[in-house]
């Protein structure tokens, strides 16, 4: 699946800790594609980090709090993207003002 098809299959409107983790995990995979075509050692290593992450959300658990907290540090919430009418833009739009 392509990052972009797997951000868009977020839920629109969480409050799981978890699921806003792997959303910014996610986001950050994709604003590094540049740095992972250039370092093969890098991109090993990010692909095993999502795939790890993938592995426990498919089992049904909860991510380790370390790396819930690693990403709390910078984000209070995800900026998961909202329905595509007026509403929801405006929410996703709102949010990422953080209003």
């Amino acid at each position: 699946m392509h990052v972009r098809d797997a951000l868009l299959a977020f839920p629109d409107s969480t409050d799981d800790k978890s699921v806003m983790a792997a959303y910014h995990a996610l986001v950050h995979y994709e604003a590094d594609e540049d740095l992972r075509h250039r370092d093969e050692l890098y991109k090993e290593e990010q692909d095993d980090y999502i795939e790890f992450l993938s592995y426990i959300l498919d089992k049904g658990e909860d991510l380790p709090d370390n790396i819930i907290k690693s990403y709390e540090r910078y984000y209070k919430s995800a900026n998961i993207p909202h329905s595509q009418d007026t509403k929801g833009f405006l929410k996703s739009f709102f949010r990422f003002l953080n209003i």
